[in-house]
């Protein structure tokens, strides 16, 4: 009876947890390379949970085959040498599960890390995404528009985020949209997304970042290219301009609501010059450099002759 009695509040506590859990949002993407992430998930799953069975299967088998008979207590089991494609087994799958699924994960990171599927020849989105203690600041510099704390997107578009902070690292992340990415201070790193559905979806702060860090959240809106264009229109038409002055404000720790303004704090308070990019963006930066240093080092050459 006490058994019973135990079974059935585990079974009923168990019950009463997962009641309250919300549904699992990297298992829901709304996004090309959200979906590349939650196939590999569940792929990981699967093959996790076959190997938990045959685990389990073999060790029913085993407790039976080689549980305690009624032998003589003087008897002896005959030696058994190993079994040499028992040991390939059991040593050859494992580095076969591990070999497959290195493989489809740098397969998947090469996917994520460039331009969605089916939207390499579209035009995206550049949207910088700058956080500070504990908002997000998202500055659209062709849009000539800025937003605190939440996000607007047009969906069947490409989307090129470029990430850094005014403070300690922090994680951008969309998960139904797709993988977190770092976003530091002293360099830009660049996230590729887009949203094939229209909706509301949840944005965070992946990294721990202090007192405020649970707080460190944002709300994103992807509607159609049309809806996009006619907020744009109406923030430049009602939003007052960002400030100098204001923006400084704003990087004072602290939450906040929303936040609209015209202009964006890239006008006189740019990001890092360092990129984290793919294609010839460090390279270019390398070579300015360079050519800065080259320049500075002949000026002051001549300098000294003189």
């Amino acid at each position: 009876m006490k058994l019973k009695l135990a079974l059935f509040t585990i079974i009923l506590s168990a019950i009463t947890v997962l009641a309250g859990c919300e549904p699992l949002l990297v298992l829901d993407p709304k996004g090309p390379q959200a979906e590349r992430l939650a196939s590999d998930i569940l792929l990981s799953m699967g093959i996790m949970v076959g190997i938990v069975i045959v685990v389990l299967v073999l060790l029913v088998m085993t407790l039976v085959k080689y549980r305690a008979s009624k032998q003589a207590d003087d008897y002896e089991p005959p030696h058994i040498e190993g079994n040499i494609w028992v040991e390939a087994v059991m040593i050859g799958i494992p580095i076969l599960i591990v070999a497959y699924l290195s493989f489809v994960s740098v397969q998947s990171n090469y996917i994520v890390e460039s331009a969605p599927k089916g939207y390499e020849d579209k035009e995206p989105l550049v949207v910088y995404a700058s956080s500070s203690n504990w908002k997000w600041h998202f500055s659209y510099p062709e849009e000539g528009i800025e937003t605190v704390n939440y996000l607007y997107i047009p969906t069947d578009r490409a989307l090129e985020f470029k990430l850094y902070s005014h403070g300690p690292i922090t994680s951008f992340w969309i998960p139904q949209l797709g993988g977190q990415k770092y976003a530091m201070n002293d360099h830009v790193t660049t996230l590729h997304l887009a949203a094939d559905v229209a909706g509301d979806y949840m944005g965070r702060n992946a990294n721990f970042s202090g007192a405020g860090f649970a707080e460190n959240i944002f709300d994103v809106t992807a509607m159609s290219q049309e809806e996009f264009d006619e907020w744009v229109e109406e923030v430049k038409e009602t939003a007052d301009p960002i400030t100098e002055d204001k923006f400084e404000e704003l990087l004072e720790p602290g939450h906040l609501g929303r936040m609209t303004f015209t202009g964006t704090h890239l006008e006189f308070n740019s990001p890092p010059e360092g990129h984290h990019n793919h294609g010839s963006t460090d390279h270019e930066g390398h070579e300015e450099s360079e050519e800065a240093d080259s320049h500075s080092s002949d000026e002051e050459t001549d300098h000294s002759n003189h």
